[in-house]
């Protein structure tokens, strides 16, 4: 794998040169990686394998959830809990301390969520996921009809209450990431290939935007997916 520098602000971030090591292999579909600075490991899952994993810097990798739900994006709420979008039951849920799961969205105005795909926690401990439909189609997820006529990207508190949307004129809504200072919500949409960005108050409010942002290009398969911010405000996505 090798770096193409389109912009020579990118070697603030990279340097001269870069490496790429590969970690581990022979999964089937990754998704949702997670790093957890005090316990120095990565959560991440497995889609169509239904398994989630846990890698350590040592090189070992445990099972961490089998079956999983054929589990997607995850994230770590204000507690250090994780959250996790479920491709198979359509459900957004935690896992508590214990190992017990708690479900905390799987409707919305008494309709079934399409399949909850990529998941990120405001410092307000307002949760914002995304839900394509990829989780009802074959491989992915368990193949069956939608009763949303929509594909949205929704918020809620961190106990699953006031569930709102975000938006619903997405066709595949997919990653999602904050500004540093969390006033800006990026989302991006696969199957458009471009990332929109919405403007959120102190509370973790969308109160506005929705606007096209960047367009991801590039020779090649590929679109918009994975996506997250770094230190300096710089925003990553997979693409072409």
């Amino acid at each position: 794998m090798s770096v193409e520098v389109r912009d020579e602000r990118f070697r603030n971030v990279i340097g001269d040169s870069i490496a790429m090591e590969t970690l581990a292999s022979d999964f089937l579909f990754t998704e949702g990686p997670i790093w957890h600075p005090g316990g120095k490991h990565l959560t991440f899952s497995d889609m169509p394998g239904d398994h989630m994993r846990r890698w350590y810097p040592d090189g070992r990798i445990e099972t961490f959830r089998k079956p999983c739900n054929k589990a997607n994006g995850n994230a770590y709420d204000r507690d250090g809990l994780i959250v996790t979008c479920e491709h198979s039951t359509s459900r957004v849920t935690r896992t508590l301390a214990d190992g017990s799961i708690e479900i905390l969205a799987t409707h919305y105005d008494g309709k079934e969520l399409n399949s909850p795909n990529d998941i990120i926690v405001h410092s307000s401990g307002r949760i914002f996921f995304t839900d394509p439909t990829y989780g009802r189609m074959e491989y992915y997820g368990v193949p069956r009809e939608t009763e949303l006529d929509y594909q949205g990207a929704y918020s809620m508190n961190g106990d699953g209450s006031d569930l709102q949307t975000i938006a619903t004129d997405f066709e595949q809504p997919n990653g999602l990431c904050f500004s540093i200072d969390e006033t800006k919500l990026y989302v991006n949409d696969t199957v458009k290939k471009h990332i929109r960005r919405f403007d959120v108050d102190n509370a973790g409010n969308v109160v506005g935007g929705g606007e096209i942002w960047a367009s991801p290009t590039g020779e090649g398969a590929g679109h918009p997916d994975g996506m997250k911010s770094d230190i300096q405000d710089n925003v990553y996505c997979t693409g072409p």
